[in-house]
């Protein structure tokens, strides 16, 4: 019987990691270690990118909208697309990650 690995934490809501810099910072360092595993297994995805939400938006439930404009809530690692070679070639290396 395979044991599977720890799913990934989510990001810990403390006070330093509330701040919308920290935010990006967590997601493009997580972008740019996925893209190194991602160069050593020989695949490259070609439009890697950090996204936040628009600056000026604010929260939906905000009691004072103000007080929460330009407030980042959250930033993700988007992957982009890809071409279907690259994206066999990104299954092959997942598939041979869980194998060991």
């Amino acid at each position: 019987m395979s044991s599977k690995p720890p799913l990934p934490r989510r990001t810990p809501q403390s006070a330093a990691f509330n701040s919308g810099a920290a935010k990006v910072k967590e997601a493009m360092d997580a972008r740019d270690a996925l893209a190194t595993a991602l160069t050593r297994a020989g695949i490259q995805l070609p439009a890697m990118d950090v996204r936040t939400p628009w600056a000026d938006t604010v929260r939906e439930d905000a009691e004072d909208a103000s007080e929460h404009a330009g407030e980042i809530r959250y930033a993700l690692v988007h992957l982009g697309v890809c071409s279907a070679p690259v994206a066999h070639a990104l299954a092959t290396a997942i598939t041979n990650g869980l194998a060991r």
